[in-house]
C-alpha cells in the first residue's frame, strides 16, 4: 500500500470510528487528515483532500475548535486561515474524555442529583424501586465521573503521569 491508500484507509477507518462514538463521520474524517498531515491545511486544503463542500469544511473545522482538538493557525503575509490537529493521541484522548465528561456526564449527574430528591414514601415499592434505580446510575455515574477526573489528571500527577508512559 503507498501514502496516498494509507492516508485514505486511515481517513476512512477513522471516520467510521467517530461515527461508531456518537461523532459526525465527516468531523471525524476532517480531524483525521489533520492529525496525519505536516504542515496546517488551510479550508481550500480540507476541501479538496476530502471532496467536501466550503460549508461542511468549516462546519466540521469550527465543531473540531470547539472540541479543542483543531487550532487555527495564521501563517505570516498569507490571509487564508490554517488549522492543525495535536498528533499526540494521549492528548487526544484525553481532550476527548474532557469534553465528553462536560458535554454528556455532568448534566448526567446534575439531573441525577435532582431525582435523587424525589418526594414520597420510601415504603411504597414504586418509590423505592425508582429512588433504588435512580441511586444505582448514579452510583455508576459518579465512579465513571471520577475516573475520566482521574484519567484528565494524570498528565498533571507525576505518578500516574509514570504509570501511564509505561502505557504509551
Amino acid at each position: 500500500m503507498n501514502l496516498v491508500e494509507g492516508k485514505e484507509q486511515f481517513i476512512q477507518a477513522w471516520g467510521t470510528l467517530g461515527s461508531k462514538w456518537g461523532i459526525n463521520r465527516t468531523m471525524a474524517q476532517v480531524h483525521a487528515l489533520l492529525m496525519i498531515s505536516p504542515d496546517p491545511l488551510s479550508t481550500e486544503d480540507i476541501m479538496q483532500e476530502l471532496n467536501i463542500s466550503r460549508g461542511n469544511a468549516n462546519m466540521n473545522v469550527r465543531d473540531l475548535i470547539d472540541w479543542g482538538l483543531v487550532e487555527k493557525v495564521h501563517k505570516s503575509g498569507d490571509r487564508k486561515e490554517y488549522f492543525w490537529a495535536e498528533k499526540d493521541i494521549w492528548k487526544v484522548t484525553t481532550q476527548v474524555a474532557k469534553e465528553r465528561k462536560k458535554r454528556e456526564l455532568e448534566p448526567v449527574l446534575k439531573v441525577l442529583d435532582q431525582l435523587s430528591n424525589v418526594k414520597g414514601d420510601r415504603n411504597d415499592k414504586n418509590v423505592k424501586a425508582f429512588v433504588e434505580g435512580i441511586s444505582g446510575i448514579k452510583r455508576m455515574a459518579t465512579n465513571a465521573d471520577k475516573t475520566l477526573e482521574t484519567m484528565i489528571k494524570a498528565e498533571e500527577n507525576w505518578f500516574f503521569g509514570a504509570i501511564l508512559k509505561l502505557f504509551k
